[in-house]
């Protein structure tokens, strides 16, 4: 990983501190998720304290620093999947995964997002997993949804 990580860093010639969110960008393009080594290389390449690039990375949204599941399900909790429960389906999914928004289980299997709004307001409440998506579903449903993810991988 490291000699991906510094192909990266080359490729944004004469590295300078006004290049840090593209780079960060490439890396987690690249990664799927900003690791405190990538974290640290930036840092040394840049000649910054790793924390700088760290408070950088963590005051935008867009920058992950856990690897997401196999199955990355992101959960709508905008007004209209707010108002039709939502909360109720992102309380579910955390129990039944044992893990919080934001995280990955650790098999890898599973990661929770949730997000502001997926544009499908009148199918609420939607959830999506790797870009599938569920609308109209309740609290029942998301056992159902799992085991058919489960059930995917142990039939390849």
């Amino acid at each position: 990983m490291a000699d991906l990580i510094d192909e990266i860093i080359k490729k944004h010639m004469n590295v300078q501190r006004d290049t840090l969110l593209p780079l960060l960008q490439d890396i987690q393009k690249e990664l799927g998720y900003l690791s405190e080594e990538a974290i640290n290389r930036i840092a040394g390449s840049l000649n910054l304290p790793s924390s700088k690039v760290y408070g950088v990375a963590t005051f935008y949204d867009q920058f992950r620093f856990e690897a997401r599941g196999r199955f990355h399900i992101q959960i709508c909790h905008g007004t209209a999947c707010h108002i039709n429960n939502s909360n109720r389906i992102i309380h579910e999914a955390e129990r039944l995964l044992k893990i919080k928004q934001g995280q990955t289980t650790r098999d890898g299997m599973f990661s929770i997002e949730v997000v502001n709004c997926m544009g499908a307001c009148g199918l609420s409440p939607v959830i999506a997993i790797n870009e599938k998506y569920y609308h109209g579903i309740d609290t029942k449903d998301i056992k159902d949804i799992l085991d058919k993810c489960k059930e995917s991988t142990t039939a390849l």
